[in-house]
């Protein structure tokens, strides 16, 4: 009985050693460790901000190739849709703010290198043949209200998407409002 005891004892404690927890030391980050990882989490894009001191702050190992496609990318979403109306071309008074805006965007020191596509995109109603030919009227009015602005034509390239392109699949006038629309690509 007695050693039927201690071998239940012995169980016991192997079950219960087994589980019992570990205490690990972890040492606190330093103040410099915690400002560098402060200083690599403020990517973010600011209105005021200019694309390269963004860039620069998260370019830390990336070949001239990925920071220029990261430059590229950070102009690209700044960029502002430029919306239409129904069977028009020409450019609404309550999108004009978005035109010059775009216009100083792709001018500044940091856009300069790219090429930019125009693209213009149509809502459903209609031909396929007539939408893209209305797109590519889209197009080439941004186009001229760019040049207008003081770009090179010889920078822009323009291409239609007609109606196969939508934003926005709902069948409704909504939904058709934002797919008449121009975009714009950033080419490098």
């Amino acid at each position: 009985m007695r050693s039927g005891l201690i071998v239940g004892f012995f169980i016991s404690a192997l079950i219960f050693g087994g589980c019992a927890k570990k205490s690990v030391e972890i040492e606190a980050p330093s103040k410099q460790t915690q400002q560098v990882i402060e200083e690599e989490q403020t990517t973010t894009v600011t209105e005021g901000e200019g694309i390269s001191e963004v860039v620069s702050q998260s370019d830390m190992g990336l070949s001239e190739e990925e920071l220029k496609m990261q430059k590229l990318k950070a102009i690209e979403a700044r960029a502002k849709n430029i919306y239409f109306d129904f069977d028009k071309f020409n450019i609404r008074a309550d999108q004009v703010e978005n035109v010059d805006y775009d216009a100083n965007l792709f001018s500044s020191d940091d856009a300069k290198e790219f090429k930019i596509r125009i693209e213009g995109n149509c809502d459903e109603w209609g031909t396929d043949e007539y939408n893209y030919a209305l797109g590519l009227k889209r197009a080439k009015s941004i186009r001229d209200a760019l040049v207008d602005r003081g770009l090179n034509a010889d920078r822009m390239t323009l291409i239609s998407y007609g109606e196969s392109n939508p934003v926005c699949t709902e069948h409704n006038k909504e939904c058709w409002q934002k797919n008449r629309r121009v975009e714009f690509t950033l080419l490098p």
